[in-house]
């Protein structure tokens, strides 16, 4: 799976409409029995709940999509939250907002006004972000090069990970994968073509203006 936009971590944040309490919580997932699994915590948590209404969408090109109305009226609630994580363009996350009755009648349109600002405020909480694919890079320099290659690096936004000291400078990154062949350009420079720009595993990690979020 290329770059893609999701949320960062589960986030959960409420709100009051109509003395009725919604509390909506958002969820990074993988698969749709991830998705499934964090629905079916999040509906023991809040199991005296009046309702838990969930959806969820998975995939590349966003191929499975899911909703339930949980006892709410048709096209109010469900579809309101599969509405909102599609208009943000977000994959791989599944979001569920809790409802405590609070007395007063909604109506179908402010069903469909709240349950959609439970959702935004959960995604919210759950920051979104970017979801890009980078790889892991390591390659070795002479002590010489330690110097010019830090600053190049750093002059570049490059993401240096650690760098293991040994007969020769071992630098380990991640490199988002349309900057592999600029990281293997830079070193060949630097180095005159000695050192050897190893690829290892790919990971997606959360970027936010711009920076990686590792926490």
């Amino acid at each position: 799976m290329n770059n893609y936009k999701s949320v960062h971590k589960e986030g959960r944040d409420e709100i009051i409409i109509n003395k009725s309490r919604f509390i909506g919580t958002a969820c990074p997932v993988e698969s749709e029995e991830e998705a499934l699994e964090f629905i079916d915590r999040i509906k023991k948590e809040f199991k005296d709940a009046t309702h838990n209404v969930y959806a969820y969408v998975i995939g590349e090109n966003s191929n499975i999509q899911r909703f339930s109305d949980d006892g709410e009226p048709s096209g109010t609630a469900g579809i309101p939250v599969l509405n909102v994580i599609k208009q943000e363009n977000l994959r791989n996350v599944a979001v569920v907002v809790t409802r405590y009755f609070g007395g007063v009648l909604l109506g179908a349109g402010g069903l469909v006004r709240a349950y959609t600002k439970g959702a935004k405020i959960a995604l919210d909480s759950g920051i979104i972000v970017d979801k890009n694919l980078f790889y892991d890079v390591s390659f070795k320099i002479d002590y010489t090069l330690l110097g010019k290659m830090e600053n190049e690096l750093l002059k570049n936004s490059f993401t240096v990970i650690d760098k293991l000291y040994e007969e020769q400078v071992e630098f380990k990154l991640i490199v988002e994968s349309e900057r592999v062949e600029e990281i293997k350009a830079l070193t060949a420079e630097i180095t005159g073509g000695k050192a050897e720009v190893v690829l290892g595993e790919t990971k997606h990690y959360s970027v936010k203006d711009g920076k990686i979020i590792f926490s």
